[in-house]
């Protein structure tokens, strides 16, 4: 599933990346002038404080939001300048976002929210239906299957989002905060399972996080401060 992936030089490619707010008079940096390049297969542990960056940086490499200045390269894909039309059919089936709210949509089931992605993205209905279910069998949430998001446990609706974020088959997973909202042993859960995605198949993977559950699992970690990467030590 990732062999076009595999052939690049780099799964993310940045080089000078900005994002920039205007507030009034005044400007609110996002990120500044970032230079950034994650090989394919890594798995990546991003840290930094609450406004560092860390959010507005994976907004721009999922495609939710466009740079002020510089140059993305994402999975092979030119995202500068890319028209919208072509950043939609991008974020539905180059990259799988994990978000720590889970994002789920309260009126359809554990297998409908999981299988709307691959509807979107017009994938043929059997082939997605079967990765559907074979994901909520890795999962542990067959038996939960027809159940609504406020059903579930915080646990269970995370391990739904990673279903929904690979019904696709991304070349990249983006997980931001996906612990923030679970408890230490479900927190772990989720980490060991973006682990073993990125461990079984090569797929590249990049946490934004708070938590240190997954510095250990991590093949690097890259710390953002004020907007600015650093591979340094720094404070989460």
């Amino acid at each position: 599933m990732l062999q076009a992936a595999t052939r690049l030089e780099s799964a993310i490619l940045a080089r000078k990346l900005t994002r920039l707010y205007p507030l009034g008079d005044s400007t609110v940096v996002g990120i500044n002038d970032v230079d950034l390049a994650i090989a394919p297969g890594e798995l990546v542990v991003l840290k930094g404080n609450s406004g560092s960056g860390k959010s507005t940086l994976l907004s721009l490499l999922a495609g939710l939001d466009r740079p002020t200045g510089g140059d993305l390269t994402v999975a092979g894909h030119l995202l500068t300048g890319t028209p919208a039309p072509d950043l939609t059919r991008f974020r539905r089936t180059v990259v799988g976002m994990v978000f720590q709210s889970f994002n789920l949509l309260p009126t359809l089931t554990v297998y409908e929210n999981v299988l709307l992605p691959a509807l979107l993205a017009d994938r043929p209905a059997e082939p997605a239906r079967a990765k559907a279910a074979e994901l909520l069998d890795w999962l542990g949430l067959t038996p939960r299957r027809a159940h609504y998001p406020g059903q579930l446990s915080g646990g269970e609706m995370q391990r739904t989002a990673i279903a929904r974020a690979l019904i696709n088959d991304p070349a990249l997973i983006l997980a931001d905060e996906p612990t923030g909202n679970l408890d230490s042993r479900n927190g772990r859960v989720v980490m060991d399972l973006l682990a073993e995605l990125n461990h079984s198949s090569g797929r590249t993977v990049l946490i934004a996080t708070h938590s240190d559950l997954a510095d250990g699992l991590a093949t690097r970690r890259i710390c953002l401060k004020d907007g600015a990467v650093s591979e340094s030590s720094c404070d989460a």
